[in-house]
């Protein structure tokens, strides 16, 4: 396995609030072997399903089953055909904000994280919503109307948890919680896993563990048999840059042993000022945007791949383009 689809977003020429930050969706392919990438998707989203002013347009945390990649923008939902990327299904929805994962079930439909209104929701390739599950404790719209059209809602933050991955133990439908930085299990309410520290993303199931990447730098193993935390693996102290990770978030467990992640960075640049002048801002001493690849048995890092020159700033999901290969 030496290929995988990096999935993300190209950031715009300028420094803007993070819900307006980037001009597209992005799918690479990657070859670390050869240290080169192809561009497979460039997506923008339509006018109607946008905010009006300054729309932040990017891919966010898919799923591959079988020759299908589902993926989510900030308010749509589009299902790809692998390899050749021909558009199978496409579903979105009023109440669509900031999606931040989507999953198929069994059953055919959609489990979607709907983070800007703290939501998980299941939902049909027709666009029926079966079930809605709030994040918070409260009922799904309690908070929010079904009166507004969340697509051209900018931002809806500040947000009570922050949803950002859904997944599934057995036939129970889990979401982990940024913010309160654990996991809750949506079909059995009480259940929870207790991760705490840093800000957190993904839930990936491979073999007995659960794998949880921290914003920090940090893969945090989780047994799915007691929901306790195994393992956590501190990636600042195996990559010897000196300087910030980056904003870590994404995560392929190749095996028992190793594990790709992703760090996205957002790159400086220059902002006009009131008074003319020309400022620079946004992160330095920061690494590149890229994936990278540690054995966390040796916890050793194993190689690099920077991304930035093929116009990914940001990423959400790494996937293996391996036939056969799931994630």
């Amino acid at each position: 396995m030496d290929q995988f689809y990096v999935i993300g977003a190209q950031q715009k020429n300028g420094v803007f609030n993070d819900w307006e930050q980037y001009e597209k969706g992005l799918i690479l392919k990657v070859s670390p072997k050869q240290n080169t990438a192809k561009t497979c998707v460039k997506y923008v989203s339509p006018p109607e399903v946008l905010p009006n002013t300054n729309p932040s347009i990017s891919f966010t945390a898919g799923t591959m089953e079988q020759n299908l990649l589902y993926v989510g923008t900030n308010t749509e939902i589009l299902v790809f055909r692998l390899p050749d990327f021909q558009r199978m299904g496409y579903v979105t929805l009023p109440c669509f904000n900031d999606i931040h994962h989507v999953r198929p079930t069994k059953s055919g439909n959609f489990l979607i994280v709907n983070t800007g209104l703290d939501m998980v929701l299941e939902v049909s390739p027709k666009a029926e919503i079966k079930k809605e599950w709030s994040v918070t404790g409260m009922e799904p719209w309690e908070k929010f109307s079904r009166a507004i059209d969340y697509r051209k809602i900018a931002t809806t933050k500040p947000h009570h948890s922050h949803p950002n991955f859904v997944f599934q133990l057995g036939e129970d439908v889990w979401a982990t919680r940024c913010l309160q930085k654990d996991a809750i299990c949506l079909t059995k309410p009480g259940k929870k896993i207790d991760i705490g520290g840093d800000l957190i993303h993904d839930g990936v199931v491979f073999g007995n563990f659960l794998y949880f990447t921290q914003v920090t730098g940090k893969v945090v193993m989780v047994d799915r048999q007691t929901l306790k935390v195994s393992k956590i693996l501190d990636l600042n102290k195996l990559t010897p840059s000196g300087k910030h990770l980056g904003w870590c978030r994404g995560i392929k467990v190749l095996d028992d042993e190793s594990v790709i992640v992703g760090f996205t960075r957002i790159r400086p640049s220059k902002k006009l000022q009131a008074d003319g002048t020309m400022k620079w801002e946004g992160q330095y001493g920061t690494m590149p945007t890229r994936i990278a690849c540690y054995n966390l048995r040796l916890e050793k890092l194993l190689w690099e791949q920077e991304l930035e020159e093929y116009g990914m700033n940001a990423i959400y999901s790494i996937h293996s383009a391996t036939p056969g290969e799931q994630r």
